[in-house]
């Protein structure tokens, strides 16, 4: 009987619900797992495809054993999703970068992810009132912004800071869906830009989202875009920083009491732990969590994981992925189920056709603003080059452009943030944009991300060439050595002013013509004199007996 009752009170902490809730999605995710498995080689589905679809599936079920009505289960929770599942996809991926390729093309990945985003925002959001406020941009009073054509659709109580919402909302892309049909060894230069955009334009996405909500839009003036364009400058090099410097601080902690010592376990738990409360301490300050836990994952790959026992580096590679794979699993999982909250869709109130009208104005705007910066930067890209260098092709602009077409997690997530239990606005209103929204993300993630393999095949991989990278028409490492030793970097000692001054042009004229691999070379030279002494990495590693640091890799390349 005490058992029973031990048994019945240990049943009563745990909601039943929740229990029932954890049980379907983890076996969503099994069963994700195997089906992705058995159609890794299908030429029009994908691991993303599958666990949407069997969300789907799955909500149908429930909302059917409900008879109708609306269960906990499906709701979306912007909490869950922004601090437990989003934080170890963004890690992992700044963790397994590939940081010489990535690197490479950070001038044209800054230009898609930064620029490009604030072009999208602006053209998706900017409405007529807004215009009208400014007086000096009043040659763009008939823009056709959300705005404008959602006032013809007749969603009619929005106000100016959610029009502007809706561009950064509108603005973040997944880019998953093409990263997983691109190879990084086939198609280097493509992989790198789409997946370095992907991040960076996710962070600025809500870089910009936060931006926005921090202006008063009741007294709009001439100074609003400069406020903006201040206030998203502190955010993204304040949360850069941020995991910069916590990246140097786990590998100094690791490196100087030398965990592996001891304990394998202790190291371990304290690179996922730091990891994770930067972007915890991001959060806290207001700042962006995506781009601290991005960069603290790059420098903990570049200083912390070579300073951990070799054991370590096997279980924190592995780990780390794993982590990032179920929760992009069960992301998609989580917002096929949400799709089917009833709730929602019966507080919009609106009928078929409206939701097909603002549907239809999301995307367009979507496929709008994609094309306003893709084609313009990539071309713009292309006149900065020197002559004779490797140009994009339009057929990789294409893919460029397609692959930022999909919405995903972070779109479903921010619309909620804005449209979810708001005071200010019409309840019917709210819920069509959430609705909407919605809408837009399962149409382009099922239908474009359907056929974007054998689109890729088509357009890209039958006409295949030399990779595009930078790499063909830049010097090695070796050659730019050669040349800054020919222009007198040897003699530090004794020359003369016109020497010197001589040695100083050389050097600004290998920066201008060969500006990305010049600044890696003065950066390597700089990391092995002074920050991988104090921080470890590569090669700067004590050997413990026992603790064996790796040589294999401190004879190859990083």
């Amino acid at each position: 009987m005490s058992h029973l009752s031990t048994l019945q009170s240990s049943t009563d902490l745990l909601s039943t619900s929740t229990i029932i809730a954890l049980t379907i999605f983890f076996s969503l995710l099994c069963a994700c797992i195997v089906v992705g498995h058995l159609l890794e080689e299908s030429r029009w589905a994908n691991e993303s495809i599958t666990a949407l679809l069997l969300g789907l599936g799955a909500g149908a079920v429930v909302l059917f054993l409900s008879k109708g009505n609306s269960s906990s289960i499906l709701v979306f929770s912007e909490n869950l999703f922004f601090l437990y599942l989003l934080p170890p996809i963004i890690f992992n991926a700044g963790f397994q970068v590939k940081k010489k390729q990535f690197f490479k093309n950070f001038t044209i990945i800054l230009m898609f992810g930064i620029f490009g985003t604030v072009i999208s925002f602006c053209l998706i959001s900017f409405d007529r009132y807004l215009v009208l406020k400014l007086q000096w941009l009043t040659f763009a009073a008939n823009t056709a912004g959300a705005f404008l054509l959602f006032k013809r659709i007749g969603v009619t109580s929005l106000n100016t800071q959610d029009y502007l919402a809706v561009g950064a909302i509108l603005s973040a892309t997944d880019t998953v869906c093409t990263l997983q049909v691109l190879n990084q060894d086939d198609t280097p230069f493509l992989y790198s830009v789409i997946f370095g955009e992907g991040v960076v334009n996710d962070a600025t996405s809500i870089v910009l989202f936060n931006a926005v909500q921090s202006i008063d839009m009741d007294n709009i003036n001439a100074l609003i875009s400069l406020k903006l364009l201040g206030t998203f400058l502190y955010l993204f090099f304040s949360s850069t920083f941020l995991g910069i410097a916590a990246g140097l601080l786990s590998a100094f902690i690791i490196k100087t009491l030398y965990f592996g010592r001891h304990s394998t376990d202790r190291e371990v738990a304290l690179m996922m732990i730091m990891a994770y409360l930067s972007y915890m301490l991001a959060e806290l300050l207001n700042l962006s969590g995506i781009l601290t836990v991005f960069f603290c994952g790059i420098v903990m790959s570049h200083y912390t994981w070579h300073n951990v026992t070799e054991s370590s580096r096997t279980t924190t590679k592995h780990a780390f992925a794993t982590m990032s794979f179920i929760a992009e699993t069960f992301i998609f999982l989580y917002v096929g189920m949400d799709a089917l909250d009833i709730d929602k869709w019966k507080a919009s109130s609106a009928s078929a056709g409206t939701f097909v009208a603002v549907s239809t104005t999301l995307f367009a705007l979507v496929l709008v603003g994609r094309a306003a910066f893709v084609y313009p930067l990539a071309n713009f890209n292309t006149c900065i080059r020197k002559r004779g260098s490797s140009n994009i092709e339009f057929r990789q602009q294409f893919i460029m452009w397609w692959a930022g077409l999909m919405r995903g997690a972070v779109t479903i997530a921010l619309s909620y943030n804005q449209f979810s239990n708001s005071e200010n606005n019409n309840t019917k209103d709210s819920a069509l944009m959430i609705t909407s929204t919605m809408i837009v993300v399962l149409f382009s993630t099922v239908v474009f991300g359907s056929i974007t393999k054998p689109l890729i095949e088509a357009v890209l991989l039958r006409h295949t060439k030399p990779n595009v990278s930078d790499a063909t028409d830049i010097p090695s490492l070796e050659e730019l050595r050669i040349m800054f030793i020919e222009n007198g970097e040897a003699n530090d000692t004794g020359e003369n002013q016109p020497a010197a001054a001589a040695r100083r042009r050389s050097g600004l004229r290998l920066l201008l013509t060969h500006p990305t691999w010049t600044v890696h070379h003065l950066w390597r030279k700089f990391d092995d004199r002074f920050m991988r002494p104090v921080f470890g990495g590569r090669g700067f590693v004590q050997f413990v007996p026992g603790s064996p640091t790796g040589a294999a890799d401190e004879t190859s390349g990083t």
